[in-house]
């Protein structure tokens, strides 16, 4: 072989070294950040979703393929707290079938809507902007957990509720819940201790019809292959989500980590509206 093209034969391998080596690199960071996650958000209770998606945002992933990955692991750490929530009995009188009939299959519809990159951009900058603000009303407006709610909720709100979160969080590829229990306490709707077990149903049950409907609607130029990369985020949101549930609960004060989560969102989210507006 010519020496010109020996080197660049190795220049070549070097170049796809050092790729492979920054992909393997960013996902073993995306996992540590994923099990750190999923522990902490687990031991109150929660699922994270939103936060995958703003980590998942800073890998270089195509925006298209985020909310696949993002929704799996919402999926796989809800799961556990539906378990535990219906065999509490938490369920009972929550009102939870009445939004999911509704929710389920508009965020299925949400997730097939076409959507253009540059306004998914928009859309999920817009819907973080707004989750992170109402998480932040949360956080400053603490209630007891068992509270008793005194108002009477009107029927047609179930409906209502159910699809219009529904339909957007499929749009936008996200759970939902971070839209779901604002509304839920703002209205009324029962303690709020019931209100995140119906939160976590709904996050789970909407995550499953968001990813089956996004992954039908991933253009067809984009490589679905690059997903198999991101496995490793599987695994480690499933232990995460083991130890949190098993020996961190408590042990992170919810008020604590609604806060943090609502600084990190609002900060992807103001990231993603000035990339959409000065692009």
């Amino acid at each position: 072989m010519r020496p010109g093209l020996a080197d660049a034969a190795s220049g070549s391998r070097q170049v796809e070294f050092a790729c492979v080596f920054r992909e393997s690199f960013v996902t073993i960071l995306l996992a540590i950040g994923f099990t750190v996650v999923a522990l902490i958000y687990s031991s109150v209770g929660f699922g994270g979703g939103s936060t995958y998606t703003a980590l998942l945002l800073f890998s270089g992933l195509d925006i298209f393929l985020i909310p696949i990955v993002s929704l799996v692991c919402n999926l796989t750490v809800t799961s556990a707290g539906v378990w535990k929530s219906t065999r509490a009995g938490l369920f009972k009188n929550s009102g939870v079938f009445n939004i999911l009939v509704f929710s389920v299959p508009a965020a299925f519809l949400g997730g097939i809507t076409p959507v253009s990159r540059e306004m998914l951009v928009l859309l999920l900058g817009g819907a973080l902007l707004v989750a992170g603000l109402q998480l932040g009303w949360i956080t400053l407006n603490v209630k007891s957990p068992d509270a008793e709610i005194k108002r009477r909720v009107p029927t047609f709100a179930a409906p209502v509720i159910g699809t219009a979160v529904g339909y957007l969080s499929g749009v936008v590829g996200i759970g939902g819940g971070i839209f779901l229990a604002p509304i839920l306490h703002l209205v009324g709707w029962t303690s709020p201790r019931k209100i995140a077990a119906l939160a976590s149903a709904y996050i789970a049950a909407n995550s499953f019809a968001g990813f089956a409907g996004k992954y039908l609607s991933i253009p067809a130029e984009v490589d679905k292959s690059v997903l198999l990369e991101f496995w490793p985020l599987i695994p480690a949101v499933i232990i995460g989500s083991f130890f949190g549930h098993r020996f961190m609960l408590g042990m992170f004060p919810e008020r604590v980590v609604k806060g943090m989560t609502a600084a990190l969102i609002l900060f992807v989210a103001v990231r993603l509206l000035l990339r959409s507006f000065t692009s």
